[in-house]
């Protein structure tokens, strides 16, 4: 008791505060107190067991981009700060070593929102409860082994195995984000076809990669901050023939002639005035840039993967064009039932395509080619055709006739 007459003299001599009750009185306060304290706590590490973090899976896990993924999923930018995730790495058992070694880096980060990352090797089990699945899976493409057609169908294959598994095992209102470096469109498509309830508008393929690399492009001609290089659209196959739009693209805070406020925008296609870069150096500088991205290991395809993400559960910025592989519904007259890289905007945890854009007809017919190959793809997956065939058997190649097509549109627009 001494301990409680020492407390009531030391609130006496420094606050002025004197009580009347007796000690035991206190004591019981105390105790019911204390009590509450215990009840409280207990209810709120209840409530916190009750929410169950986000549940990410991540298919060939052991593939270099995980290394940059994992942390920016787990730092909070992506889904919040206040939303905790577990990761599940999915990957065959000979990269079991490897997932290993990702899950104790992840863990000795000591991430607030991770509430568990751990390894799978087991197929069967994949997609458990899945929230999100990122499918990251690649082939090899070696013209020389076998042909176009027979890697279209291995990528049909993996995903003949996925698609059922999601279905009887991840949750009904899963989203699936297609990655990688080969095939994306394909991987999407064939993701839908063969887990046909899997909702189409939650399976997209990620061309921020091509967005992002060729805004950085324009930039460093412009000698400006690549963030004011808004509304490049990528068209297309992500990782396969593709056509950078830039006709709708528009630069903020560009160092130019006319002054305006912080949200005046330059059509950029007024800005480049310079014919030869235009003809000659756009245009090599596009097939570099081809190469810089179908070679990237890491952190470009993860900062994609993770800005699709972002603008899935959050909302692009406003008034933005974002280009993002979707299920056509013949917008733009390209062909229904393919998965193809167009304009579209993030709102409220939905993404609708953009379908007020205008497009000359050097744009549509690029747009037709474009969707041909995609076709001829789907088609050999599918074992309806054999073999792909050229678009309407012209002898110029796809990436010819789009070249063709952007020295045509940037002449038109000096």
């Amino acid at each position: 008791m001494g301990g409680l007459d020492d407390f009531l003299e030391y609130a006496q001599h420094y606050y002025g505060v004197n009580s009347t009750m007796l000690s035991e009185e206190m004591l019981r306060i105390a105790e019911e107190n204390l009590r509450a304290h215990i009840e409280i706590a207990k209810e709120e590490e209840e409530v916190k067991r009750l929410i169950k973090p986000l549940q990410i899976w991540i298919t060939s896990a052991s593939a270099p981009i995980s290394y940059q993924l994992i942390p920016l999923l787990a730092n909070g930018e992506v889904f919040g700060m206040t939303t905790e995730i577990s990761i599940h790495l999915l990957d065959i058992p000979q990269f079991k070593d490897v997932l290993c070694g990702i899950v104790m880096e992840a863990e000795d980060m000591a991430f607030p929102l991770l509430r568990s990352i751990s390894e799978h090797t087991e197929l069967d089990k994949a997609f458990i409860q899945a929230d999100i699945i990122i499918v990251l899976d690649d082939v090899l493409l070696n013209r020389e082994v076998q042909s176009l057609e027979n890697y279209i169908r291995e990528v049909s294959e993996i995903c003949q195995v996925y698609g059922p598994l999601i279905e009887k095992n991840a949750k009904s209102e899963v989203r699936v984000i297609s990655s990688g470096k080969t095939f994306v469109n394909l991987k999407a498509m064939m993701i839908m076809v063969y887990g046909p309830s899997i909702k189409p508008e939650n399976v997209i393929a990620v061309s921020s990669s091509w967005e992002s690399a060729a805004k950085a492009m324009l930039a460093r001609k412009l000698n400006m901050n690549v963030a004011g290089v808004k509304d490049v659209i990528v068209w297309g196959n992500i990782t396969g023939c593709n056509y950078i739009d830039l006709s709708h693209a528009k630069l903020y805070g560009y160092d130019g002639a006319i002054w305006g406020p912080p949200n005046f925008p330059y059509p950029l296609l007024s800005v480049i005035y310079d014919s030869e870069w235009i003809h000659s150096e756009l245009l090599s500088e596009q097939s570099s840039l081809s190469s810089r991205v179908s070679h990237c290991v890491g952190m470009l395809p993860a900062h994609a993967v993770a800005t699709v993400l972002r603008y899935w559960y959050h909302g692009s910025p406003p008034g933005e064009i974002v280009s993002v592989g979707v299920l056509t519904k013949g917008q733009y007259c390209v062909p229904e039932g393919i998965v193809f890289s167009m304009p579209v905007r993030f709102q409220n945890g939905n993404w609708e395509v953009i379908t007020t854009l205008e497009t000359n007809e050097m744009t549509q017919e690029a747009l037709g080619c474009l969707a041909h190959e995609l076709m001829q793809e789907k088609l050999v997956a599918l074992k309806e055709i054999k073999e792909m065939h050229p678009y309407k058997g012209d002898k110029v190649t796809s990436n010819e006739y789009l070249r063709q097509g952007m020295e045509t549109l940037l002449t038109d627009s000096l």
